[in-house]
C-alpha cells in the first residue's frame, strides 16, 4: 500500500449466485468513478471494462472481486484501490492520481466515506432493480465504447469494436459482422 492512497475492502454475503454477484464490480466501478469525479470535477472520468476507472485516459482506480461458498453462506470480497496521492510508474496501462491531476488529495477517510455512500447507492439500486440501472450508468461512462479494442482472453487475443455490455455484464466485441460476448479478459485500446 502506498501511503496517501485508498485501499478498501468490503465483505458481502449476497443471496444471489456468484455469476450474478460479479455484476457488483460495476457498482464498485461506478462508486469509484463518482468518488474520483467528486474530487476532480473537471477531469474526464470514465470506466474501463471490466473493473478499472480512468481519469484523463489513465488508470486511477481498480477493483478486484473474490467470492465463493462458505460454510455460513456465500461470500463476496470487493477490493477497491484509488490513487489519491501517488500512482505507479511504468505500468502496462498508464496510471495517474488525483495529485498528478493537480488536485490536492483528500484524506483516505474523506474518500472512503464518499466511496462507501456511492457503493451503497449502487448496491441498493442493484438489489431493488437488478443490473439494468448499473448497466445504463456504466455505459454512460464507458471508455472506448464504439472504438477498436484488443481483448486479451485466457487462451487467445481478439480484436474488434467495443459494442457495449450485455445484460450479464459481458463485454460485447464486434468482429466483422459477428458480435461475441466476453465474460472475462483484459481490454486494451
Amino acid at each position: 500500500m502506498t501511503e496517501g492512497n485508498l485501499a478498501a475492502t468490503l465483505l458481502l454475503r449476497p443471496q444471489a449466485s456468484q455469476a450474478v454477484t460479479g455484476q457488483l464490480s460495476f457498482a464498485a466501478a461506478l462508486a469509484a468513478a463518482e468518488t474520483v469525479q467528486h474530487f476532480a470535477p473537471d477531469a474526464a472520468v470514465t470506466v474501463k471494462w471490466p473493473n478499472d476507472v480512468l481519469a484523463e485516459g489513465r488508470k486511477i482506480a481498480g477493483i478486484l472481486l473474490e467470492g465463493g461458498p462458505a460454510k455460513s453462506g456465500r461470500w463476496l470480497v470487493i477490493g477497491i484501490g484509488v490513487n489519491l496521492a501517488h500512482h505507479p510508474e511504468g505500468t502496462a496501462f498508464p496510471a495517474t492520481s488525483l495529485a498528478q491531476l493537480g488536485i490536492a488529495p483528500p484524506s483516505c477517510d474523506q474518500a472512503l466515506g464518499l466511496l462507501a455512500a456511492r457503493f451503497a447507492h449502487w448496491y441498493d439500486a442493484w438489489m431493488e432493480n437488478g443490473f439494468e440501472p448499473l448497466r445504463a450508468a456504466w455505459l454512460k461512462r464507458a471508455s472506448g465504447l464504439g472504438a477498436p479494442i484488443t481483448a486479451r482472453l485466457p487462451h487467445e487475443t481478439r480484436q474488434g469494436v467495443f459494442e457495449g455490455i450485455d445484460a450479464s455484464g459481458a463485454l460485447l466485441l464486434k468482429e466483422g459482422t459477428q458480435v461475441r460476448a466476453i465474460a472475462a479478459g483484459e481490454v486494451f485500446f
